[in-house]
């Protein structure tokens, strides 16, 4: 995130340096308040003649953890402008944490990490936190952000000597800065490697049980599977659907369960939840938004069952059916 940016964010510059009479306080737990943590009302954005959203409709409570999936140009990094006020709507309305996302009393509670970041390269991590600590009202300490953000062993390294997964780890820790109630995170572990990636789940994970909410942009679906609590899939600037990881996966068919049995497919086709069933010899093939009560017909009825297993449609082919369909 660039100092830029950074101010358009908070509407405050370096200057605006904290009161030394109010000292920063530690990363403690969000008090939970009345209302939507995100609301996005008919939201309309157009860049020339491409309409980038178009009616959106989106809202987040708070303590959330939410994923924006999408194909690349779908609208989620716009929505994520918006919300941030960087972009005004062209019609419809944006709320963030019941106010105007523009507004600075709305921006000091906000923490962001952009896809396009930058920072002084010559000063070192700890003095880049203590910096951007200046523009927010009530910060936390910076060696809490640095411990939260897994950067206590990267502390004296100037900026300009990170690789970019701990450049990334860099951003993420300016986005807590502030203390926030709600923090955006455009494509947050690009370039982090499989260790950094997981002790940066576990830290968001962290963040939401101390109350914070978080909206995520990914294009990885191991990541939005494993980390969110909701997952918002957007295509051609419209949400096509939502609902938990568990959810969204049950639309593409829930699980596939092979078994050798004397079950007859048409008669297994008819029973609740069961999408498809199809036989290839002894074996049964059968695709259901719920195997388990499948499984329980199966054993409870009169049928020879053996060789049983069961396949969770991975997120991947839901998301592919969706957008597919949008």
């Amino acid at each position: 995130m660039s100092l830029f940016t950074l101010t358009r964010l908070t509407g405050r510059g370096p200057a605006d340096l904290v009161d030394p009479a109010s000292p920063p306080t530690a990363l403690e737990p969000v008090a939970v308040r009345a209302g939507s943590a995100v609301a996005l009302s008919g939201v309309v954005k157009r860049f020339g003649s491409v309409e980038a959203l178009r009616g959106i409709d989106l809202t987040v409570e708070r303590g959330e953890i939410v994923a924006i999936l999408g194909p690349n140009g779908a609208g989620k990094t716009t929505a994520i402008s918006l919300l941030l006020g960087l972009r005004r709507p062209d019609a419809g309305t944006v709320r963030v944490l019941g106010g105007d996302p523009e507004a600075v009393t709305t921006r000091a509670r906000v923490g962001a990490m952009l896809q396009e970041s930058g920072v002084p390269t010559m000063l070192t991590v700890r003095e880049l936190v203590e910096l951007f600590s200046g523009y927010y009202p009530r910060p936390g300490p910076a060696a809490e952000v640095l411990t939260a953000a897994g950067l206590d062993d990267l502390a004296d390294r100037r900026a300009g000597a990170l690789s970019g997964g701990q450049r990334q780890r860099l951003y993420f820790a300016l986005s807590l800065v502030g203390n926030p109630e709600l923090v955006f995170l455009d494509e947050p572990t690009t370039g982090m490697d499989v260790e950094s990636r997981r002790r940066f789940w576990d830290i968001v994970r962290d963040l939401a049980v101390r109350g914070t909410t978080v909206i995520f942009a990914t294009h990885l679906l191991e990541e939005a599977d494993a980390l969110a609590t909701r997952i918002v899939v957007i295509d051609h600037g419209r949400v096509v659907r939502s609902g938990t990881p568990a959810e969204i996966k049950a639309l593409a068919g829930g699980s596939t369960i092979r078994v050798r049995t004397d079950a007859a497919s048409d008669v297994v086709a008819t029973w609740p939840t069961v999408l498809r069933a199809s036989r290839e010899g002894s074996r049964l093939e059968i695709v259901a938004r719920r195997p388990e009560s499948v499984l329980r017909a199966l054993f409870t009825g009169p049928y020879s069952v053996d060789e049983v297993t069961v396949q969770e449609h991975a997120l991947e082919t839901a998301f592919l059916e969706l957008t597919k369909e949008s």
